[in-house]
């Protein structure tokens, strides 16, 4: 907020102006304020326990205590909740933090941690990417699909430790579905924790300074960290709003960046780092060799959505997964355009090692492969495999009536039942603006017009096997 800005505030403060639910949330707090408080945990100080506003970051004294000077821009002050504590949310939404705008400037900001009662060195999380509800028929259909999808993954962990990411579109555009969604992670059990996605944002408002208002009334700052075992979770806004409408590009501003830098301070060289952004680093995000830059010499994996479509990409010894939507393609079948069914990410840390799998909504977590056979030629049939969670250190096998077949062959191409659902600008309904998306997750191979029996097995960098069969 800048200077005059916060005057005339202050102007209307003194003249009795009601502050609304959606005010800024750094409105009205003195610029020069010093910032006191502790970290608590069954009222003892805890030490050593990162707090921020976003632009300064602290640790707390041996009593638990911090101090900082607010900066003029932030929205919140939050703790990056250390390992061995449990996240404190609220109906499962997280709650790591205190909006400026609710801040008493007479007395400390104090956070109450609780020790978790079991080791969190090994533990689960789901990303969500792009809910993007846009009325009350999506929030229908992610109530009745996509939640009992992850009830059932929450049941069958019997008590592990568990927690969710949602990586932007939560809704779209459609603010008055926010609390749609918080109902949503409500009955989903876990604790969820929140990334700006470019439909979250206000628009017509201003620019990219005050796009991000009604996101924080909800959901706190757009930028922050937290933990648990050795791994450090950051969640970046890596959409910037160009003012005008719904014009935006990707970009890490050079704020969140120097923050960044003063975050991972304080991380542990041999910690794992999962970044948490909504549109993709590798090639969305026009300063992403910044980025890369601070995360250097770290073992890091860049969670991200935005696309409606799968992909796994490595660079820089990153490892960057571009994730399948919950939604699918907007809501209107089920799967995105590149093939990879509706859905989400599943994550189990050991330590810091991670291995993961994409779970399809409504479906088993062995489906991780779909083929079609069509019918070529009088001679022929065209085989076509799908292993949407596919990366270089897959191997995909296959077999005819029993005989292996080599002639598998990766191709970049289009799935061919989202052609099926969604190709020509009457399809899907009602919205056709849903095209089948290339991608290069797929297999081919030419097999005889007599072939009965088809079966492929894709092998993941994990060495689990994954089967799909067809039978003519």
């Amino acid at each position: 907020m800048k200077r005059r800005k916060f005057i005339s505030s202050l102007g209307w403060l003194t003249a009795g102006w009601a502050l609304t639910p959606l005010a800024p949330a750094k409105a009205f707090v003195p610029l020069e304020k010093k910032i006191k408080g502790s970290v608590l945990a069954k009222g003892k100080g805890l030490k050593d326990v990162v707090v921020s506003d976003g632009y300064s970051v602290v640790t707390t004294d041996k009593s638990g205590k911090y101090e900082m000077e607010l900066h003029p821009n932030a929205t919140a002050i939050f703790v990056s909740t250390p390992a061995g504590y449990a996240f404190t949310h609220e109906k499962g939404l997280s709650r790591h933090y205190r909006l400026v705008k609710d801040i008493n400037k007479r007395k400390g900001i104090n956070f109450e941690l609780e020790a978790l009662t079991v080791d969190d060195t090994n533990h689960q999380f789901i990303i969500w990417a792009d809910p993007q509800v846009k009325n009350e028929k999506d929030v229908n259909r992610m109530m009745a699909e996509s939640v009992p999808d992850v009830q059932k993954f929450v049941q069958a962990a019997n008590g592990a430790l568990l927690h969710g990411i949602t990586v932007g579109d939560i809704v779209w555009d459609n603010h008055a579905l926010y609390p749609s969604y918080n109902a949503a992670v409500e009955k989903m059990g876990i604790p969820f924790f929140q990334c700006i996605g470019n439909h979250d944002m206000d628009y017509n408002k201003g620019g990219d300074e005050v796009s991000d208002d009604t996101f924080q009334q909800y959901y706190g700052p757009t930028w922050y960290s937290f933990n648990r075992g050795k791994v450090h979770y950051v969640v970046l806004d890596d959409v910037r709003y160009l003012g005008k409408d719904r014009e935006y590009d990707g970009y890490i501003s050079e704020e969140q960046l120097a923050w960044l830098q003063k975050d991972l301070s304080f991380v542990p060289n041999d910690h794992l780092v999962i970044v948490c952004v909504h549109i993709p680093v590798h090639n969305e995000v026009k300063n992403n060799e910044a980025l890369y830059a601070v995360l250097k010499g770290r073992n890091v994996h860049i969670m991200s959505g935005h696309t409606h479509y799968h992909r796994n990409v490595i660079k820089h010894d990153i490892f960057e997964h571009n994730h399948g939507t919950v939604c699918g393609a907007w809501w209107t079948g089920p799967i995105c355009g590149d093939g990879t069914p509706s859905g989400y990410g599943v994550y189990s840390v050991k330590g810091t090692e991670l291995s993961w799998y994409y779970q399809s909504t409504g479906k088993e977590a062995d489906h991780q492969v779909s083929l079609i056979v069509k019918d070529e030629d009088a001679a022929s049939k065209k085989l076509q495999v799908n292993v949407w969670n596919y990366d270089p250190a897959w191997q995909v096998e296959c077999w005819v009536d029993g005989a292996k077949h080599d002639a598998l062959k990766q191709e970049k191409g289009f799935d061919l039942l989202a052609v099926d659902l969604y190709k020509g600008p009457q399809l899907p309904k009602p919205r056709g603006f849903a095209e089948p998306k290339k991608t290069d997750h797929l297999f081919h191979a030419m097999i005889p017009a007599t072939a009965k029996q088809v079966k492929v097995v894709a092998t993941d960098r994990f060495g689990k096997k994954y089967t799909a069969e067809y039978k003519a």
